[in-house]
């Protein structure tokens, strides 16, 4: 099922249901910067136009961090860019190459022809 529901919509159902959202304050958030990388960087492809005309023209990722029962998680996900689909993710319990490894290996499993795709990351160290 896939349905736009307007925010405001959510605020007053939730309201009228006594519903209340939890936002947990971050002392430090997750960033995967480590220094400058001179010489390495490669042209911005995307230019911040994060849609494309069809399937597996361009793919995104970065990884997230999040709590669950007083865990730390990581979760790094590819989205296609034409339907916002999410193509593979992995969770793992720290942010590292092989977490991405696992991801990319899996998004290749399943999508193996992929000529001309741009696949743009934060440039995270994992990346």
């Amino acid at each position: 099922m896939n349905c736009q529901i307007n925010r405001k919509t959510v605020s007053r159902l939730m309201r009228k249901m006594d519903l209340y959202g939890y936002v947990m304050k971050r002392r430090h958030p997750y960033s995967s910067y480590q220094g400058d990388i001179k010489g390495r960087i490669k042209p911005d492809l995307i230019k911040r136009k994060f849609f494309a005309l069809r399937p597996n023209m361009k793919w995104y990722t970065d990884i997230t961090e999040f709590n669950l029962k007083g865990k730390k998680l990581y979760l790094s996900p590819i989205i296609d860019g034409c339907g916002r689909d999410t193509v593979a993710y992995n969770i793992s319990r720290h942010p590292n190459l092989k977490q991405v490894m696992s991801m990319l290996n899996d998004a290749f499993k399943t999508n193996q022809a992929l000529n001309g795709l741009i696949f743009h990351t934060d440039r995270g160290w994992q990346y």
